[in-house]
């Protein structure tokens, strides 16, 4: 069988069984194929898997995989809601964009702009694994530094971070929701969410990242007088 001739096809099955993205070098080097004859069978399947079809092919970081047609998400959600996670919230989505466009970036920094807590939707975005922990700031107490993942290019449709749109102007459109949304404090968001258990990549394996609520840092606190 000529796999060129087929290339196509043979790139449909692989999709289709691995479920999760396949890199193109990947593909490349294991067909034994040259890197344009990939990226033109790709665009073939853009164009086949495009429009109304219900899927569709999504090309990010150099990598291709099968999704659903974002047309058709509320009927899609309305039969599976039960197993899909809940939509993003206008917090949580803010805090992934200044994440996107001032990687990496730590939490107080997203803080600064944002004008108030971030713990929870950093916390939803690790869990969502839309954004990592990269490494450690060189600052007083190596404060975590954020990045996106390639989850979050997949999840928003983008091949690149180089495809976001002007950042000037997403910090209007930030400015104007915070407008327009009531005063938050530190302690309200604390009250209202229990932040879910923070998980650490590998390289600082053995390290402990502790959130402590307002009375377990009194009853620290009093530990530490009384000892």
């Amino acid at each position: 069988m000529n796999i060129i001739e087929s290339l196509d096809e043979v790139l449909e099955s692989l999709l289709l069984v691995a479920g999760d993205g396949l890199k193109i070098t990947d593909l490349k080097d294991l067909l034994g194929l040259q890197k344009t004859e990939i990226n033109a069978a790709v665009k073939r399947l853009k164009q086949k898997y495009g429009g109304k079809s219900g899927i569709h092919l999504i090309a990010y970081n150099d990598t291709i995989q099968f999704g659903s047609n974002p047309a058709y998400t509320s009927a899609v959600e309305s039969v599976l809601n039960p197993i899909k996670e809940r939509n993003l919230s206008n917090a949580v989505l803010e805090t992934v964009a200044i994440v996107a466009y001032r990687q990496p970036v730590t939490r107080l920094e997203i803080e600064e702009i944002r004008g108030v807590n971030c713990d929870y939707a950093v916390q939803v975005l690790l869990s969502s694994k839309l954004i990592e922990v990269v490494g450690r700031k060189e600052a007083v107490g190596k404060p975590l530094l954020f990045g996106t993942t390639d989850e979050f290019l997949k999840r928003f449709r983008i091949e690149s971070i180089d495809q976001l749109p002007d950042y000037e102007k997403l910090l209007e459109n930030i400015q104007l929701l915070n407008q327009k949304e009531p005063e938050k404090t530190s302690v309200g968001l604390y009250n209202e969410f229990e932040l879910p258990p923070e998980e650490v990549p590998e390289f600082l394996d053995g390290e402990k990242i502790e959130k402590v609520s307002a009375d377990m840092a009194e009853q620290v606190a009093e530990e530490i007088a009384n000892s």
